[in-house]
């Protein structure tokens, strides 16, 4: 990627960025922030081996999904990362789907590696990592970081234990044989335990399994289920995750027998069709 393009991601990160809420250091939370800036985020626990998340535009909305099967941490960074697709890319008209290939680090297509960066600048932006290298972390200088360190700084700026490596590598603050040791350490003493040591947020090493769904999205499942696409069983479903009944948006059903079976899982999937 030419450094024009990095700095001119870096720069629309920033201002996404100055629209959220920040803590000390990281964004407290980019879920409420991007409801708040009219985004209609769907978070539901598809399952381990599914996607980890997708950005199209549904009606003129914009729609941000993510899986709850992975660690909260990573579903924050595919948060990210979706919102890099937003900010860069959804122009295109284009769905965005994403899982383990696309937002790794090895991914080879160009617009996937740019929503990386956006997601990277956004949660650890350069200056914030310094700041808190600085004042946090004694004699970085001279000692270097330890695994209980990294174990912080993920707690801070609410990332996983691989992207606050990787960004530190990015940024220079560490080396390629730092790293290494680094991960071996983390390796031997396990996330968890070094999340707790620190008195960090373990929330961010397992999965949330949380299901929420905006309530506009009530209306394309209704719509689905008006037009035969699927069964009361699965409208039942997803009316219950906005804890509402099929008697509550009644007046807004067309009587009709079902002939065919889904699931609400195949329906959020469904979207990105």
């Amino acid at each position: 990627m030419q450094e024009s393009k990095r700095k001119e991601i870096r720069i629309k990160a920033d201002s996404f960025r100055e629209k959220c809420k920040v803590s000390r250091y990281g964004i407290a939370d980019l879920f409420k922030d991007c409801e708040r800036l009219g985004y209609k985020v769907l978070r539901y626990p598809l399952g381990d081996t599914a996607d980890l998340g997708f950005t199209l535009i549904k009606d003129n909305d914009i729609v941000i999904f993510t899986n709850t099967c992975s660690r909260l941490s990573r579903e924050i960074f595919t948060l990210a990362h979706e919102i890099g697709h937003v900010i860069l890319h959804i122009g295109t008209g284009l769905p965005f789907i994403d899982n383990n290939m696309t937002i790794s680090g090895s991914s080879t297509n160009e617009k996937e590696q740019e929503a990386n960066y956006f997601a990277a600048c956004l949660l650890m932006p350069d200056d914030e990592v310094d700041k808190f290298l600085d004042l946090k972390i004694a004699d970085f200088n001279k000692k270097g970081l330890s695994a209980m360190d990294i174990a912080r700084i993920m707690s801070e700026f609410n990332v996983s234990f691989d992207m606050a490596l990787n960004r530190l590598e990015n940024l220079g603050k560490v080396n390629t044989g730092e790293k290494l040791k680094l991960d071996n350490e983390r390796n031997e003493r396990r996330v968890g335990n070094l999340l707790r040591s620190v008195g960090g947020n373990s929330r961010l090493n397992v999965p949330s399994k949380e299901v929420h769904i905006p309530y506009e999205y009530i209306d394309y499942v209704i719509y689905n289920y008006n037009h035969n696409a699927i069964p009361a069983e699965t409208l039942e479903r997803a009316l219950a995750c906005c804890h509402l009944s099929m008697e509550d948006v009644g007046d807004r059903l067309v009587e009709h027998q079902d002939d065919e079976e889904d699931d609400l899982d195949a329906l959020i999937g469904g979207l990105s069709d």
